[in-house]
């Protein structure tokens, strides 16, 4: 009688955790996706919020990188060549930074290679975020979250872009 190979276990996914419900995000309120709950109830997803990761309080004022209407993004802030500033001008630049390692440490202890992230977020945002001149305007780039994780080789994409039947077959 042959051995049956081991169940490999389903890799899990990293989720932005006002995806999920958590009322994380800068205004106290979370943005829930049914399908990326569902995800989480069964044990295929796991939460995070890095801002509040990095010592942020919910609610917050809000924060967006300087410079990223002139191109700066994630990448420029991981690289120290720009800032997260709040609305009110204070760098909050390594509370996100401090998220942003958190968020890493969790992607490589559970060895995930995929991210669903909150859109436009000076965290998770991924193609696009705010301006940095909280005028409303979105600008091409990643948030630092983002940046980091795509750089540790995880397929990370936004809330609006995921196409969730595609990674459950490949799982």
């Amino acid at each position: 009688m042959l051995a049956q190979p081991p169940s490999r276990r389903p890799d899990r996914i990293l989720v932005s955790a006002c995806l999920v419900g958590v009322p994380c995000r800068h205004d106290g309120r979370s943005c829930p996706q049914p399908e990326l709950c569902s995800l989480l109830a069964r044990g295929r997803a796991v939460a995070i919020c890095p801002e509040v990761a990095g010592g942020l309080p919910t609610p917050r004022l809000p924060a967006e990188i300087e410079g990223a209407s002139a191109g700066l993004d994630g990448h420029d802030v991981l690289a120290g060549r720009t800032r997260v500033l709040r609305s009110d001008g204070l760098d909050v630049s390594a509370q996100f930074l401090a998220g942003t390692q958190a968020a890493l440490e969790l992607v490589q202890e559970l060895g995930i290679r995929h991210a669903v992230l909150k859109a436009h977020s000076p965290s998770c945002g991924v193609g696009a975020i705010y301006d940095g001149l909280f005028s409303g305007r979105l600008v091409a780039g990643d948030g630092v979250t983002a940046a980091l994780l795509k750089r540790a080789g995880v397929e990370v994409v936004s809330e609006m872009d995921w196409e969730g039947e595609t990674w459950e077959q490949s799982q």
